[in-house]
């Protein structure tokens, strides 16, 4: 039964990332393409492989502290709670720069997305430092991420603007 347990936690992240990007699909070859962007910018290509990995580490390794947590106790509201909001926080963004277009919004929505994914890691090491460490690789990504948004706000005002009229 633990496979299936290990299953359900590592698809779960899986589960927004799909429908953030089926519901926004249209807008990457549209209105992304006309952003300005900074020259060090990851081709398109690489961003469905990367987020492939990182929703696939990330949700294995909650698996791994819910289960030396010995599941859903008082001792998980914290470590899994965070896990949770930085989750939501995550597949909030694609709707809100990719649909919405709210540059701006989507900048603030990532910052809160990397201090949530450090609280994450704080809470976990205690727990199960592997799992600390696969989420490494996402807290580089969204330093990358971050860093990518940030310019794009900078550089793109009339882009925001032009959806307000809308």
């Amino acid at each position: 039964m633990m496979w299936a347990h290990a299953f359900g936690f590592t698809a779960l992240p899986h589960l927004g990332g799909f429908l953030g990007w089926f519901f926004t699909r249209k807008e990457v070859p549209i209105w992304f393409e006309d952003l300005k962007k900074p020259s060090w910018c990851p081709p398109n290509k690489l961003f469905p492989v990367a987020w492939t990995t990182l929703y696939t580490s990330m949700g294995y390794a909650s698996y791994l502290v819910w289960k030396d947590l010995d599941g859903f106790n008082s001792r998980a509201v914290v470590p899994l709670g965070l896990y949770g909001a930085q989750l939501a926080l995550n597949w909030a963004w694609t709707p809100i720069f990719f649909g919405a277009h709210k540059l701006k919004l989507a900048l603030i929505d990532i910052v809160g997305l990397y201090g949530l994914v450090l609280g994450t890691m704080y809470s976990w090491y205690p727990i199960n430092k592997t799992a600390t460490l696969l989420m490494l690789p996402y807290l580089a990504w969204l330093t990358l991420a971050s860093s990518l948004i940030y310019c794009i706000w900078r550089d793109n005002p009339e882009k925001e603007k032009e959806k307000k009229k809308e």
